[in-house]
């Protein structure tokens, strides 16, 4: 079989895949997750709305909660035209530059959503743990740094990621196991020793998720650890930690689909194709989805300025 080497590789096509062996229902799987789509974008930018223009939500936890969102809203703008372009209008073909640049969009919104979920346990651990010093621990321009440094790690670890797959010569026949393109999916159609990338790109995902998860364990540990040291009785502890339920429930959301998907590829490899496409799907869209509906529940602030909102429209 003839291989696309560098020079005549701007010629390669991905094929992406839908819902093996559903095909002809495509049209009505489409109509379940567009509107999912429309509801996590929905949801987002209300929550970035009401923090913009709310002035007593202008604080480093609500901030944090502002980048969240907004990296989930970058994931569902990356991926629902491609996904709908398979589902509704069969344009199964993507070239070898978008594929590559939606991959690095993709995880670099990924990545950022595990880094901005480390930064927010940061900010509740400094809020419990040091209550007094808090305001000038996290001032908003360390705040603004702080997510500057972050989107800064999240785009430039991907750097070499990239520089790998452009050099890798592909097969002709290139079908993905996803409806949108991802590094783990791409990098299995190079024909080529791909052991350097593959272990850079565990490395990555260990130096980054996994410290992120790790430190947001330590953090809560230090909460706990905080909160069962306090004199104020049951109810002070049900408030302190009543801050920090809105924020597990989101990393759940978050580390328990890419877990997911991580054991999918690495160990499924015999695993139905529609266990791939399945799984892609909950990863890319379960947590947009979820966030806002985790965060205008129970967090009273957005909660009763949403019903402000609604009131004022009824009138």
């Amino acid at each position: 079989m003839a291989l696309l080497t560098p020079a005549n590789h701007s010629a390669i096509l991905f094929t992406l895949r839908g819902f093996p062996g559903l095909e002809m229902v495509h049209h009505w799987i489409g109509i379940p997750i567009f509107s999912a789509y429309l509801v996590a974008a929905l949801g987002n930018c209300t929550i970035l709305y009401i923090v913009w223009t709310e002035p007593s939500l202008h604080q480093p936890m609500y901030y944090f909660l502002a980048m969240l969102a907004t990296t989930d809203l970058g994931l569902c703008l990356t991926t629902v035209p491609t996904v709908m372009g398979v589902l509704w209008f069969q344009l199964r073909k993507i070239s070898r530059r978008s594929c590559l640049a939606q991959i690095f969009i993709i995880h670099t919104f990924s990545f950022m959503e595990s880094a901005v979920l480390f930064a927010m346990s940061l900010d509740r651990f400094l809020a419990i743990c040091f209550p007094l010093r808090y305001a000038a621990l996290l001032t908003t321009s360390r705040v603004a740094r702080i997510g500057l440094v972050l989107l800064l790690r999240s785009t430039l670890l991907l750097i070499p990621c990239l520089y790998f797959l452009l050099q890798f010569p592909y097969c002709p026949v290139a079908v993905l196991s996803h409806s949108y393109c991802v590094h783990q999916d791409v990098i299995r159609l190079a024909c080529a020793n791909t052991n350097i990338t593959s272990y850079y790109g565990l490395t990555l995902i260990l130096l980054t998720m996994g410290a992120d998860l790790l430190f947001i364990l330590i953090s809560y540990s230090l909460i706990l650890k905080a909160v069962l040291g306090m004199t104020s009785g049951d109810e002070g502890h049900r408030k302190a930690l009543g801050t920090c339920v809105s924020h597990l429930c989101a990393v759940l959301v978050f580390y328990v689909p890419v877990l997911g998907l991580s054991v999918v590829h690495r160990f499924g490899r015999h695993a139905s194709p529609l266990l791939h496409v399945i799984m892609g799907n909950i990863y890319i869209l379960f947590p947009p989805l979820m966030n806002p509906v985790i965060y205008c529940i129970k967090t009273k602030q957005i909660y009763s300025r949403i019903l402000r909102m609604v009131s004022l429209k009824k009138v």
